[in-house]
C-alpha cells in the first residue's frame, strides 16, 4: 500500500512581516501560545501522516531542528531540506523528490492554518481520493481573491479553470495552501516552465490534474476557519481567534503533544515527561491537566 508523505514549506523571506522576520522564520513566530508551524504540523498528523519534510532556508533550518528535532518526541519522523531561494511553491516537489520516493504526498504551506469540527473528515476524503488516482485541493471563499489562485466554475458548478492572481475575476473561491497529490507530481513539477514571475507555479500543477480530470475540490464552507498568517493583522486575528476558542471551550488547537497522545503516537508517560519540561508555562500546565483525563 502506498503511504502519504507530508511536506511543510516554510521558506521564503517573510517580507510582508518585516522587521519581525529579519532574524527569524515567519513560521517560528507565535500564533497565540505556540509557534506558527505547530498548526500545519498538526494538520498533517491528523491526516494520518507520520513522515514529514520541512523545507526552509539554510539559516532557519537549525532553528526548526532546535524546536522539533527529528519528531520522535511526538511519535513521528521529521527531516529537513534547504530551499536556497524562493522559486515557487511547486519547487517543493523537486527539493523533496528523494523524500517522496514512490509515495503520494501532501504539501501544506507553513503559514496556513485550518480549523473546523469536521476538518478531519475532509482530510480522510483527500487521502481516500488517492485510491481512485485523484489529487485534491482545498477551496475557500475570500474577500481578496486576486491575491491567490482563483477557482472559476462552469454552469455545472465544476471547476473550469484555476487562474493565478488575476486582476479581475468573477469568483471569490480560491485554492488554499493545502494540496494532496499523487506520486506523479514529481514528474509534473519537473516539466514545469517558470512563470513571468520567475516561479514554478502550484496553479500549473493544479491545472494539469484538472485537465487530466483527476482533481477533486474539497470545499471549506463557513463552518471552517482558514487563516493565511502572512500579515501583521492576520497574525493578531489568528492569535485572538485561538485565545477566544480556548476561553470558550478550555481546549487548545494544534497542541502537537496532545494530538500525538490522542493518536496513540506517544503514551501517557511520554506525554507527562514532555509536559514537565514546560511546567512553569500555561501551555505546560494545560498538558499536565490533560494528562489526568487519559
Amino acid at each position: 500500500m502506498t503511504n502519504t508523505k507530508g511536506i511543510i514549506l516554510a521558506g521564503g523571506y517573510g517580507s510582508r512581516l518585516y522587521p519581525l522576520t529579519f532574524r527569524t522564520s515567519k513560521q517560528l513566530l507565535p500564533v497565540y501560545d505556540k509557534p506558527m508551524i505547530y498548526y500545519p504540523l498538526s494538520t498533517l498528523m491528523n491526516a494520518g501522516i507520520r513522515d514529514i519534510l520541512i523545507i526552509s532556508t539554510e539559516k532557519d533550518i537549525p532553528r526548526f531542528k532546535d524546536l522539533l528535532n527529528d519528531g520522535s518526541n511526538i511519535g513521528i519522523s521529521i527531516t529537513y531540506k534547504v530551499q536556497k531561494e524562493p522559486r515557487g511553491i511547486a519547487e517543493a516537489f523537486l527539493i523533496g523528490a528523494n523524500f517522496i520516493k514512490n509515495d503520494n504526498v501532501c504539501l501544506i504551506l507553513g503559514d496556513n492554518i485550518f480549523y473546523g469540527k469536521n476538518f478531519n473528515m475532509l482530510l480522510e476524503k483527500a487521502i481516500s481520493n488517492f485510491e481512485k488516482g485523484f489529487s485534491s485541493i482545498f477551496g475557500v471563499k475570500v474577500d481578496n481573491p486576486s491575491e491567490f489562485g482563483v477557482i472559476e466554475f462552469d454552469s455545472n458548478n465544476s471547476i473550469k479553470r484555476i487562474i493565478e492572481k488575476p486582476h479581475k475575476t468573477q469568483s471569490n473561491y480560491i485554492v488554499s495552501g493545502l494540496y494532496f497529490y499523487t506520486n506523479n507530481v514529481i514528474e509534473v513539477a519537473s516539466n514545469l516552465t517558470r512563470s513571468v514571475r520567475g516561479e514554478l507555479e502550484i496553479t500549473d500543477i493544479n491545472n494539469y490534474y484538472l485537465n487530466q480530470k483527476k482533481l477533486d475540490l474539497c470545499r471549506l464552507d463557513s463552518n471552517f476557519s482558514w487563516l493565511d498568517t502572512g500579515t501583521y493583522n492576520s497574525l493578531i486575528e489568528a492569535s485572538r481567534y485561538f485565545q477566544d476558542h480556548e476561553k470558550q471551550t478550555g481546549e487548545k488547537i494544534a497542541c502537537i503533544e496532545e494530538v500525538a497522545l490522542k493518536l496513540n503516537l506517544i503514551d501517557k508517560s511520554k506525554f507527562i515527561d514532555i509536559a514537565n519540561t514546560m511546567s512553569t508555562s500555561n501551555y505546560g500546565k494545560y498538558l499536565l491537566a490533560k494528562a489526568k483525563n487519559y
